[in-house]
Order: C-alpha cells, then sequence, then structure tokens
C-alpha cells in the first residue's frame, strides 16, 4: 500500500492548552472528513507561551497532557494516524521536551521525537529567541514505520540542518514532516525554499504543518503550511497564516521513482576538505 490521503492542520494556538485541544479537535476533524488518514498538526500545538513561570505551570507530563490525552481519543475514534508535530512535554528530570506524537488509529502512541536543533538566534528586526533556555535537545532521530510510508521526523528549527533529513532518507523515509512555528519574517525569507529543498535533495515528500497569525504572547507566526512531492512541487499549500487544513494524495512510489531517476542518495561519496596556503588563498581573493 503506497497510497494514502496527507492533512496538515495550520493553528493560531494560544496559551490555554485546554481552549487549544478544542480547536484541534474541530480541525482534525474536518481533515479526516476529507479523507485523509495521515494528520499532522503544527509545532507547540498545545500552547505558544513565551513566559517562562506560565509555561512551567502549564506544561506537564504525557500522562496528564490534554493535547495527548484528546490525541489518543481522536485517533481511535476517526481511526487515523495523529501526528501532534509538537507540544511541550515535562520529563522526568523536570525539564521540559518540544515533544512530536505519532498516535496510530488504536489511540496509542507509536513513537515520539524530541527536536534536536534548538532556536537560538538574534534577528535583525529586534527579536531574540533561545530555545534552549527552556527546552532540552533531543539525540535521536526517529522513523517510523507506517502501513502506507516510512516517515521521517523533525521540527520547525530542524528544517535548517539538512544532514537530519539525508540521514532519515538514507535510512528509508520517503516522506519527511516538518511541523513548525517558523517567525514571520524568517518564514517569508525561507519557509518555501526550505521544504522543497529538503524534498528535491532526498526524493521525497515534505508535509509541514506551520502556526500562522498574531498569538496571544505577543509572537507572530508565518503561516503557509505545505504539502510537496519528491520534485519539489507544491501539492497543497494555506497561502495565508489563518486555521486552515490542507489535503493532498501522497503515492509513496514517486519517491522511490524520482530517486531513481536522480539517484543522489546512492551516488554521494566521501570527500577530505583540503586548504591551500594562506598565501595562496589572499593571491585567489585579489
Amino acid at each position: 500500500m503506497s497510497m494514502f490521503k496527507a492533512a496538515a492542520i495550520q493553528m493560531r494556538s494560544g496559551i490555554d492548552p485546554q481552549r487549544n485541544a478544542a480547536d484541534l479537535e474541530k480541525l482534525v476533524r474536518d481533515a479526516a472528513s476529507q479523507g485523509a488518514t495521515y494528520i499532522q498538526t503544527p509545532e507547540m500545538t498545545g500552547a505558544i507561551v513565551r513566559d517562562r513561570e506560565a509555561r512551567n505551570s502549564l506544561f506537564t507530563t504525557e500522562d496528564r497532557d490534554p493535547i495527548v490525552a484528546a490525541s489518543a481519543r481522536l485517533a481511535a475514534e476517526l481511526g487515523i494516524f495523529l501526528h501532534i508535530g509538537s507540544t511541550a512535554i515535562l520529563r522526568a528530570d523536570g525539564k521540559l521536551a518540544n515533544r512530536a506524537l505519532l498516535f496510530s488509529p488504536d489511540g496509542k502512541i507509536v513513537t515520539t521525537y524530541d527536536k534536536i536543533h534548538m532556536f537560538d538566534v538574534d534577528l535583525d528586526n529586534g527579536e531574540s529567541w533561545r530555545e534552549s533556555a527552556a527546552y532540552e535537545p533531543g539525540r535521536e532521530a526517529m522513523i517510523a514505520d507506517l502501513p502506507f510510508a516510512k516517515l521521517g521526523f523533525a521540527i520547525c528549527y530542524d528544517l535548517r540542518f539538512p544532514q537530519l533529513f539525508r540521514a532519515e532518507a538514507l535510512a528509508g523515509a520517503d516522506v519527511l514532516t516538518v511541523p513548525a512555528a517558523f517567525t514571520r519574517q524568517t518564514g517569508q525569507a525561507h519557509w518555501h525554499v526550505l521544504l522543497r529543498a529538503r524534498a528535491i535533495e532526498n526524493g521525497a515528500f515534505v508535509v509541514a504543518a506551520a502556526q500562522g497569525g498574531l498569538h496571544e504572547d505577543g509572537r507572530e507566526t508565518y503561516g503557509h503550511s505545505l504539502i510537496a512531492d519528491p520534485w519539489g512541487r507544491v501539492l497543497a499549500e494555506a497561502a495565508h497564516d489563518e486555521p486552515a487544513v490542507i489535503v493532498a494524495e501522497i503515492d509513496t512510489s514517486l519517491s522511490a521513482a524520482a530517486r531513481k531517476k536522480i539517484p543522489n542518495l546512492k551516488n554521494a561519496r566521501e570527500f577530505d576538505i583540503a586548504q591551500r596556503p594562506e598565501a595562496a588563498l589572499r593571491g585567489a581573493a585579489s
């Protein structure tokens, strides 16, 4: 079985996990009514909260989390694979993880993935982010073997690290997932080109559910949830930042076909980096 219908849900998560869970349920039901059997939500589905004290009071362990409970129930009721792009989960050591969770049609958690690359940046519009101050980075890439696809996991800023996606593709992933909460500035500049590049260079489908719009905590995200095929063609897009559902038919045999036509995964070679003497480098630059 290589064909399935995928959906990406675009949200504008606020600071109340219970309210976000209610919004999630409406959108997931909409996607399932359109025939989607794999449904992905964006990064920080549970809540987007800038304030540290508020985060610490809101977020809890998997067994008590309202998004986890709602997702397990919906996956079982609707008979779908439900991929929570991420939500903040309190770990046993007291630290927070920016964690993706994949639920099977029986409502059980298939696998989880903790975001590896932390968004620690200073943007030229004055925005400054230190994700590592709030979350403990993951250390393992993850692939889930579904009946109709092999999913490779990533979250938002991971998109800028192509080696993660290459490793997952080499391990057999034919659908790469990038749930995100891209800032408006970085999204306008890089969202489309990076997603399409990851699809093309790995011969894989890319499904990227996004947060969009002005959030309660004051941050602004880009939206534009997107599904691309292995040639980088956009199959579906929410061309705005409002809550939405996009759906596309995916045939994973097209990933194998793309990799056969452009066998760059097989053709990659090990190499060394040689540096010319400093004087020669200066001469070349002059």
